[in-house]
Order: C-alpha cells, then structure tokens, then sequence
C-alpha cells in the first residue's frame, strides 16, 4: 500500500503502516548521524535547539552548499546498525516516530524504520524544498542536525513497522531455507 504522510508524525501514522508498504514524506525531517546521537543523548529536553515530538530521523551524511542560504548537493542515507544503541536510548527519551536510513536496525515499539535506497543521493536532494535551520555544525558538515522541509521524499520502503514486521528478518529467513534447499541442509 502507498501513503502520503506529513511530517512530524503522530502514533496515528506510525500504527497504520506495515512492513512493506511505501511512503512518501511531507513536511520536517531531521538528519542526524553518530555525532549528534551522542550529543543528544548528553543534553536534557530543556537544552535541546529542536524539537522531536513526532520527529523522522535521517540517517545520512550530507554534503551543503551556501550561498545566499543552504542548499544540499547531495544526502544520501547512511548505515543505520551501528546506531542501535544509541537509538534506543533516544526512543526511550524522546518521541520520534520514524528512523529512515538503510541495512536495517532493531525493531522499537513506538517507531518505524524506512529504507531509503543507497546511491540516490542526487533524487534525495531535489526533494529538499529548503533548509530550515542546521545545528552543531562545530560537529563538521555531515554530523551537524540539519533541519529540512521536504516535498514528496521518498520513495520509501517500511522495513520495520510498529507491529513487530521486518522485512530484513523475512527476506534473512528467505534466504536461508533457500540454501538449506539448495545444499539439501
């Protein structure tokens, strides 16, 4: 099934997606990679320069230009696992709805995981309608958060929805009774 969904987004949203449905995203998305998770996690709600109720998190490292403001070149999303740890920490802190990023992560209760395709980080860009904002830039370029307004971004793929599908787990099962047929295990 294919959604048009605005961001940020309530539980409302989030519940009715499933494992391989397609969405298309609307409105404010934040990037963040492994710098600004441990910036965040050190940082009470009260200090914090954005907010994350309802919050899509983008894991990408991308690359902005400025010249009268900021505009990206390219954002493509990033490996999502080696930020597990740190991921669960922020969900149990924050509310953030969604987590778009690609390989995959755990499953969380409240939250959903879109796969982004790699190597589309040209498209992904030409779907930013602007920069809001960009925070801890001290951080470098592409662990800085950067706050986007976004137009039809997508598409993207629900790997792990909010009722315990994986996509990942599936296709990994696949492919195992696949080799176990085809070397008779």
């Amino acid at each position: 099934m294919e959604h048009r969904l605005r961001a940020p987004l309530s539980k409302e949203d989030v519940m009715k997606l499933r494992a391989g449905d397609i969405v298309y995203l609307d409105g404010i998305i934040l990037t963040l990679r492994d710098g600004a998770h441990k910036r965040l996690l050190s940082l009470d709600e009260m200090n914090m320069p954005f907010g994350l109720d309802g919050a899509v998190i983008f894991h990408c490292g991308p690359l902005m230009r400025k010249d009268v403001q900021w505009q990206p070149i390219t954002i493509g999303p990033t490996t999502s696992a080696r930020m597990t740890k740190m991921t669960l920490e922020l969900l149990k802190r924050f509310n953030i709805r969604a987590i778009i990023g690609k390989g995959g992560m755990e499953k969380y209760e409240k939250c959903i995981y879109l796969a982004f395709t790699g190597g589309c980080a040209a498209i992904t860009s030409a779907q930013v309608k602007r920069v809001i904002d960009v925070h801890w830039l001290d951080l470098g370029m592409a662990e800085a958060v950067w706050v986007l307004d976004v137009e039809q971004f997508g598409p993207l793929i629900v790997g792990i929805d909010a009722h315990g599908n994986d996509l990942y787990a599936e296709i990994m099962k696949k492919a195992d009774e696949q080799i176990k047929k085809m070397f008779h295990l």
